[in-house]
Parts: structure tokens; C-alpha cells; sequence
């Protein structure tokens, strides 16, 4: 967003996005394709600008 000039306020008072969903991304909270969609839209980018694929650390079988 900073790359494009977006801050959380633009978004919120120009692009009607939520208080609540500004607060989920800053958080680093879940959120819905709709909203990825949107974003995206907005900022005028694809779904790798973002989004990042983080795996979930590989647990080691406690039963061996």
C-alpha cells in the first residue's frame, strides 16, 4: 500500500473500506476473498502483491 501512497485512512475514508477489516490486515488476521479481491482492485495489483505463502511448520511425530 505504501508503494502506491495508500495509507489505512485512504483506504477506510475514500474506498469505504471497515475499521474492522483496516484492523484485521494490520493484524495480519484472516480475511475473505471478497476483501483480497477488493484490495486488489483498489490497488490496482494482482493477488502476489498481496498475498505471501507461509507454510505451516512441519510438526514431528511425537509417537515414534
Amino acid at each position: 500500500m505504501a508503494k502506491k501512497g495508500f495509507t489505512t485512512y485512504t483506504l477506510r475514508e475514500h474506498y469505504k473500506v471497515s475499521h474492522g477489516t483496516v484492523q484485521r490486515l494490520q493484524r495480519n488476521m484472516s480475511i475473505t476473498t471478497d476483501t483480497i479481491d477488493r484490495l486488489c482492485k483498489i490497488l490496482d495489483c494482482g493477488l502476489e502483491d498481496v498475498l505471501e505463502y507461509i507454510p505451516d511448520p512441519v510438526e514431528k511425530d511425537e509417537t515414534r
